[in-house]
């Protein structure tokens, strides 16, 4: 009788662990390709997306979006240009610098819209994206962040989203 018992929660457990939520590829595929989208959009010079954007669903933490980003082409160095001017230096600077704010609202705006797009992430769990910078050797890039990670729990994202609370305090970010 005890073996019966043993079967039978065995068999509920794989049961349950079988009809688990959690988002199918197609809707993470979603999120990426319309994150890349939004980012090529920002600037009449799209900024160069470096490599796609790669999106996990973590189970128990959440779904976790990164991209590698370079907010400014500049001249590479070349057998008939082998040094890059100072004054190229400074305008690229000046560029990357100029496009920062529209890059942090468009990944806030990529969480409103990932936790609205990616119904089988609990309510309880992450949204995370996460952008790289991509910076030449030669290339000045005291006081600019290497990575922008932010965060937020999807139900408070949610909220914030249909207006219910204010955004500020909901989405967590770091700059590296």
């Amino acid at each position: 009788m005890r073996r019966v018992w043993i079967a039978l929660a065995l068999t509920a457990t794989i049961w349950a662990a079988s009809t688990e939520k959690r988002p199918r590829r197609a809707a993470v595929k979603a999120v990426e390709v319309s994150f890349d989208q939004r980012i090529e959009r920002l600037a009449d010079d799209p900024f160069i997306l470096v490599g796609f954007t790669r999106g996990v669903y973590l189970e128990g933490y959440g779904a976790v979006f990164t991209a590698e980003v370079n907010l400014a082409i500049g001249p590479s160095p070349s057998p008939f240009h082998p040094i890059i001017s100072k004054e190229d230096i400074g305008r690229i600077r000046a560029k990357k610098l100029e496009r920062f704010p529209a890059l942090r609202q468009c990944m806030r705006d990529m969480l409103l819209n990932a936790a609205a797009s990616l119904d089988e992430v609990p309510a309880s769990e992450q949204i995370v994206v996460g952008v790289s910078l991509l910076y030449r050797p030669d290339e000045d890039s005291s006081g600019m962040p290497g990575q922008i990670l932010m965060q937020g729990t999807k139900g408070q994202l949610l909220d914030a989203k249909l207006s219910r609370i204010g955004l500020d305090g909901v989405v967590k970010v770091r700059e590296f």
